[in-house]
């Protein structure tokens, strides 16, 4: 097994009501990638899919892939595509149930969310937000779990 430092949150910056073959298709026809950018995908009635084994990396962050988890819930987005956390109340429940899933895989992981590998780029020991390099997951991960024990 490869040694895991980070489980990453993320949106799929799409309708909610978009299917998992769907974004699928974007990651490998219009991506033109051999391997989905997550290791999990949550639907909004909160069932998910698991189109990349954890044993095999995927694309979920340039540069941050070989050591980390990806998981995302379908959504993230406004009508107008402006990052909103729209996740329903099943997602936050499947979202908590893999996390906690991975925190006994893993238990030195971090969880973060994708705009958290953002760079620092003003040096003032924060990540601003025009810094970020997106907004996923559209939420504060780290605060929302930062109660829990395994941050």
């Amino acid at each position: 097994m490869r040694v895991i430092n980070n489980i990453v949150l993320h949106c799929t910056a799409s309708p909610q009501n978009a299917s998992i073959k769907s974004i699928l298709d974007y990651h490998h026809k219009v991506k033109g990638w051999k391997v989905a950018g997550y290791h999990y995908i949550i639907e909004a009635d909160g069932m998910y899919e698991n189109p990349v084994n954890i044993k095999d990396v995927s694309n979920g962050v340039a540069g941050h892939n070989k050591d980390s988890i990806h998981i995302a819930y379908i959504g993230g987005v406004d009508a107008h595509g402006k990052a909103v956390d729209n996740r329903t109340p099943h997602q936050k429940q499947t979202l908590l149930e893999l996390i906690k899933s991975m925190k006994k895989l893993f238990p030195n992981a971090k969880v973060l969310g994708h705009r958290d590998f953002s760079e620092d780029k003003n040096g003032n020991g924060i990540v601003d937000p025009w810094e970020r390099i997106k907004e996923c997951p559209s939420y504060d991960c780290i605060k929302e779990y930062k109660d829990m024990i395994w941050n």
